[in-house]
């Protein structure tokens, strides 16, 4: 059975229901999964979860779905460039899971290897271990040291964007978008992915794979891309 699909919608079609999580690969304005966003966005879906380190900026990323009031929860780590985003939350629209980086990073891990929980000292005595279960563990010296429980993530859905695929879904990641993509597509339980190029099976060196064809269901040609820059920082020209 085929993963190629001729575009993300299609690749989309019976997966996408209201109230779903789904987990997304990006880090800023880098490895977004933009061809997914944009067909969830025009899909209507609503109530949805994303789990993401971020949520793009104003009118691009996840930030697209914000701004058609479709994102009901978000699980992230750092917000701080999108107006939008901060306008639901301080205005009570959204909800809010905040969750330190490397944290986030290990729940899609743990979903992704079946893993419902485990223990972290990050946020020990800070708002992100309220209401979460404290136990002392021995460190490495021996010096007993309190850890919070944090859980796995098993979303429904998980998107993601790679450099190149093969047809089997092998999929290689290029240099900083390899960072939440890679445990965001372990942790779905449909992983669908867009990619800037495919190959024929057999082509990609197994060394190089990143990602094995065993989590991705489906895939779907991204290209071409524009470069899109979060922050554009320019000096005046030195005279000569």
């Amino acid at each position: 059975m085929t993963k190629l699909y001729p575009d993300a919608a299609s690749a989309l079609v019976g997966v996408l229901r209201d109230d779903m999580l789904i987990a997304a690969g990006g880090f800023g304005l880098s490895g977004l999964p933009e061809r997914l966003l944009d067909a969830i966005r025009d899909s209507g879906v609503k109530g949805l979860t994303f789990a993401s380190n971020n949520a793009g900026i104003d009118n691009e990323g996840i930030g697209k779905l914000l701004r058609t009031r479709q994102v009901r929860k978000m699980i992230s780590s750092y917000v701080g460039e999108n107006k939008e985003f901060e306008r639901q939350y301080l205005a009570g629209e959204l909800e809010v899971e905040f969750c330190p980086q490397g944290t986030l990073a290990e729940r899609m891990r743990a979903g992704g290897a079946g893993i419902p929980g485990f223990y972290t000292r990050t946020g020990v005595g800070t708002e992100v271990a309220k209401g979460k279960e404290h136990k002392d563990f021995p460190d490495r010296d021996g010096v007993m040291q309190t850890y919070i429980l944090e859980h796995g993530i098993f979303a429904d859905l998980a998107i993601v964007k790679a450099w190149k695929a093969d047809t089997t879904g092998n999929l290689v990641f290029r240099k900083t978008a390899r960072n939440f993509n890679q445990p965001a597509a372990t942790c779905g339980k449909i992983c669908v992915a867009e990619v800037e190029e495919i190959v024929p099976a057999g082509c990609l060196d197994p060394d190089q794979i990143h990602l094995a064809g065993v989590f991705v269901n489906r895939i779907v040609l991204g290209a071409p891309y524009d470069k899109k820059i979060e922050f554009r920082t320019v000096r005046e020209r030195e005279t000569a």
